[in-house]
């Protein structure tokens, strides 16, 4: 473990410990306030103002600035929100959420036809509320952790979601693939749920996503192919003092997994457009924005097209979450 590993790690777990001890409206303003020094600062994270100038189309300089303090305030929500989850009562958030979710009636539905569900959403809102209130209203749903680094933050991590009552399955190290385990729950009847949004990996599908190319895993849309689970795009979102969210209409996969994940990154835009503040997308994401190395080692593989045969499930994944600002 390096010394930055380190303290990375210590960080998150002061985190957990300060953090959820503090009465809420403290922990509310420091959280804003240091938000609002980092949006500040050089007109906020530099990849940040790229990304969402892609949204709106239009150059980085012109992103408003009451949208990166919008964007960076409500970064720091989830992480005070994340660090606060694990004293709060989960029945009760679950309550609280369930009339503020739009379409919630497919996964029931779902559910009911003994296919499972396949839920995809984008890095936006507090996924972690969506998973309490699928876990509270399901008896628990399945997805994918990456291995970090060092191990001591992996597993606290992973302590963290269990305690929300998620099924956590590492990407790597575990007794079997994952796209294994989760095909095995849907063909149970169960849940599962991706982050769907990004994918570096060598086993990506190219899409086209505001404009530009990237790629996004082919996981999802091969599982519903594979299971018959309908694959159900998700948008969560922040509202003052509350949150929000979506489940939409399945998508068709009958013409295959890379027609299935661009009608995918289709949703994810129509809805990120509409909730741009709260898209917490803070690394290089577009092919344009990857350095050379990244750019020479992914695409020098071949496509995800070319390589979804292998069990893989590409960068879908509840985990990964970047570090706080």
């Amino acid at each position: 473990m390096t010394v930055g590993q380190r303290l990375e790690a210590y960080g998150y777990l002061a985190g957990w410990r300060v953090v959820g001890a503090l009465p809420e409206s403290v922990a509310v303003g420091a959280f804003d306030a240091v938000a609002d020094v980092i949006a500040r600062r050089g007109g906020g994270p530099a990849q940040l103002r790229r990304n969402l100038a892609r949204v709106l189309g239009c150059d980085p300089a012109d992103v408003p600035a009451d949208l990166m303090r919008a964007s960076v305030r409500s970064y720091a929500r989830y992480w005070r929100e994340a660090f606060r989850l694990p004293r709060m009562d989960l029945a009760r958030t679950a309550a609280d959420v369930e009339p503020l979710i739009a379409g919630r009636g497919r996964i029931a539905e779902a559910v009911a036809a003994g296919k499972g569900a396949i839920l995809v959403l984008p890095h936006s809102g507090n996924w972690d509320i969506a998973g309490v209130w699928l876990a509270q209203t399901y008896g628990g749903f399945a997805t994918v952790a990456e291995r970090l680094e060092p191990e001591l933050l992996y597993q606290r991590f992973v302590e963290y979601r269990e305690g929300l009552g998620f099924e956590i399955f590492p990407t790597k190290g575990g007794e079997q693939p994952p796209f294994e385990l989760l095909r095995d729950r849907l063909e149970a009847g169960g849940v599962i749920c991706l982050l769907g949004d990004r994918d570096l990996t060598r086993h990506g599908i190219p899409v086209t996503f505001f404009g530009e190319k990237t790629r996004m895993p082919a996981g999802p849309a091969r599982l519903a192919i594979e299971t018959g689970a309908p694959l159900l795009p998700v948008h969560c979102w922040f509202t003052p003092g509350s949150w929000a969210m979506t489940i939409e209409e399945p998508i068709d996969v009958s013409g295959g997994v890379e027609a299935a994940t661009q009608e995918l990154a289709d949703r994810f835009a129509a809805n990120i457009a509409a909730h741009p503040a709260d898209w917490h997308m803070l690394q290089p994401l577009w092919i344009g924005d990857w350095s050379q190395e990244r750019r020479a080692r992914i695409e020098g593989a071949g496509t995800g097209a070319e390589r979804i045969g292998d069990g893989r499930i590409g960068d879908g994944r509840i985990e990964g979450d970047p570090p706080p600002p």
